[in-house]
């Protein structure tokens, strides 16, 4: 349910790249923002070349039998030549911005006629949904590729794969508002809101969540919350290497956990003086607990 549900909320209404959306395994070191960063995260920074779209498309395939636990795949809508383009088209944002001007940059670099940006019906739009999807997955690979996410605590888990999805933006963040001004647009925010809706069902399942009832909405919802508002501390942060974003994280995580233990714990009194009182107690407490 945990991924078919997120697909189900809105249409794929974007020409997007295909995601090897697989079961979680764990966590992979954070990505650069700035130059006391480190060496390997500048590197991932660097990561989106083209020769990354091939990969994606020859990968997806094969990984869908060996997984059990797959569901369908987005259909692969990036066409090659897109896909090159958009990715060399990253390596200009932060000079040009989100724009068209970078998608021409971008074209030129990979020896492409800039005319192909008219291929793009919402142009700056396909870029910034281009990257999401570029980041969602390289969180997959490292979800799949990290042994030691498996040793945290379920908190420390969903914190730590916020943090490195968040700071993959780090090397954009000073056009990352114009990022979210394009995303709020009436035309993209439909898309917007789905790849949100993705990226916080692959962090719940690495971080074991197997629920299908409603609190399965429930902890979706607050995750999302907690992922927006760290983004937006982020844009205004001015601590070195963004710990003042990561220790408001970290403490937003713990909250909704708290929050959590105290709902289960309700809900065992619930189910103990229903036991004791018969089944009405039990359903009225339920409904507050549900409510």
């Amino acid at each position: 349910m945990y991924r078919s549900a997120a697909r189900r909320l809105l249409p794929a209404v974007i020409c997007r790249r295909p995601l090897r959306l697989r079961s979680p395994a764990p966590f992979a070191a954070p990505i650069e923002h700035r130059a006391s960063f480190s060496a390997d995260a500048a590197e991932n920074a660097q990561n989106h070349n083209p020769r990354n779209a091939a990969a994606f498309n020859s990968s997806s395939s094969s990984d869908e039998g060996r997984n059990p636990r797959a569901t369908a795949r987005p259909k692969a809508h990036w066409q090659e030549e897109q896909a090159r383009v958009l990715q060399a088209s990253l390596r200009h944002v932060l000079r040009v911005g989100w724009t068209d001007a970078a998608m021409i940059a971008g074209a030129r670099e990979v020896g492409i006629s800039p005319s192909v940006v008219g291929s793009f019906p919402r142009k700056e739009a396909a870029l910034v949904e281009f990257f999401m999807d570029d980041c969602l997955q390289k969180l997959i690979d490292i979800i799949d590729t990290k042994e030691d996410l498996k040793n945290l605590i379920p908190s420390h888990r969903v914190s730590k794969l916020v943090r490195i999805r968040l700071e993959m933006q780090a090397p954009y963040i000073s056009k990352w508002p114009q990022a979210l001004s394009i995303q709020a647009q009436p035309l993209n925010i439909s898309t917007s809101f789905k790849q949100r809706a993705m990226l916080v069902d692959e962090i719940w399942h690495a971080a074991g969540d197997e629920g299908s009832d409603t609190d399965w909405y429930v902890k979706r919802t607050v995750l999302g919350g907690i992922y927006s508002t760290t983004e937006l501390y982020m844009l205004t942060d001015t601590s070195a290497d963004f710990q003042g974003t990561w220790a408001f994280l970290d403490e937003r995580v713990r909250d909704a956990f708290d929050m959590k233990k105290t709902l289960q714990e309700v809900k065992y009194l619930a189910e103990a003086v229903g036991a004791g009182m018969g089944g009405p107690v039990q359903g009225f407490l339920k409904k507050i607990l549900q409510g």
